[in-house]
């Protein structure tokens, strides 16, 4: 994939989610193959970065160890891995989608999306329905010691250096025997992970919120970059992002999320100048990156991709 490749297909501003993922997988898939779920992973992703989201790397703007390419090509590295959920456990899947981002990116690119979207691919392989969060549930739960080994690995190789210290079930520490009790233990404690919460707790939480609003902005015909954006600003809104918390300490991540509020709040024609002032704030005089909303925002799309073009050729 060439440099901004995504962005040249200058999608529609009217264009649905669906037809949006239907224009990005023109460029990626085989015409008229079926829609894996590793693709539609990658699909996902993608869109998610393509949208201009307040704080987060877009077409046109990067950081600088990570731009908008290394998040493309770090979502088109793992979709093959992701298409083996089926046959390999869940560590292991986990490990190696984030060895081969590794392979093809400057820095921890997609590793917050991988751990939230990896549980939601392996439950939708031998799917004869919709995704349900109650599947995701069920390949957590079937998690043993060796898939622990494998995820504190991924993490390690990910994002060790930005984690921080915990006094339990450090990744610096030896795995403990169930991943589940350790993503609880980060879910619940500070600086209290969100990603880890959706393994902890159960995946209802990402269907009640992120999918929700998702599905409420294109039932209102809100545009497929609209409905990402808002949707991004709700679930900042209503939960601090993990990754401010830990890099900024939660003040700051509860001034952002009453910020994303409180814009939110004003008349819709006031919004889109409104939320371009917010960007520049989150990016001026340094980075404020709502990265793990960002990664929320993925996994929920990939459910409501998922469930509206179920085994259809795309």
């Amino acid at each position: 994939m060439g440099k901004n490749s995504i962005e040249m297909t200058k999608i529609p501003a009217n264009s649905t989610l669906l037809e949006a993922a239907m224009a990005v997988s023109r460029k990626l898939l085989p015409r008229r193959s079926r829609l894996t779920p590793g693709w539609c992973a990658a699909i996902a992703s993608i869109l998610e970065v393509t949208a201009r989201k307040p704080g987060n790397v877009n077409p046109e703007n990067s950081f600088h160890d990570l731009s908008y390419d290394d998040l493309c090509h770090a979502a088109i590295a793992i979709a093959p891995i992701l298409d083996k959920s089926g046959t390999i456990p869940l560590g292991k899947t986990i490990r190696d989608a984030v060895d081969q981002s590794r392979l093809v990116t400057r820095s921890n690119a997609n590793l917050g999306i991988i751990i939230a979207i990896a549980p939601l691919v392996a439950g939708s392989t031998s799917l004869k329905s919709h995704l349900s969060a109650h599947d995701a549930d069920t390949v957590i739960e079937q998690c043993d010691a060796q898939d622990s080994l494998d995820v504190y690995a991924a993490i390690k190789r990910g994002a060790a250096s930005s984690m921080g210290r915990r006094d339990k079930y450090d990744i610096q520490d030896s795995p403990p025997q169930s991943i589940r009790r350790a993503m609880q233990y980060a879910a619940t404690t500070e600086p209290q992970d969100s990603i880890a919460g959706l393994w902890g707790s159960g995946y209802q939480s990402l269907w009640d919120n992120v999918v929700s609003d998702l599905q409420n902005y294109e039932s209102h015909g809100t545009g497929w970059e609209q409905s990402i954006i808002f949707t991004a600003l709700s679930q900042l809104a209503r939960t601090p992002d993990s990754l401010i918390i830990r890099r900024h300490g939660r003040q700051k991540a509860l001034q952002i999320s009453a910020e994303a509020g409180a814009l939110l709040a004003l008349p819709e024609q006031e919004r889109s100048a409104a939320t371009e002032t917010f960007d520049w704030r989150l990016r001026q005089p340094c980075r404020i990156n709502p990265g793990t909303t960002a990664d929320l925002v993925a996994a929920g799309l990939y459910v409501y991709l998922w469930n509206s073009c179920f085994h259809e050729p795309f």
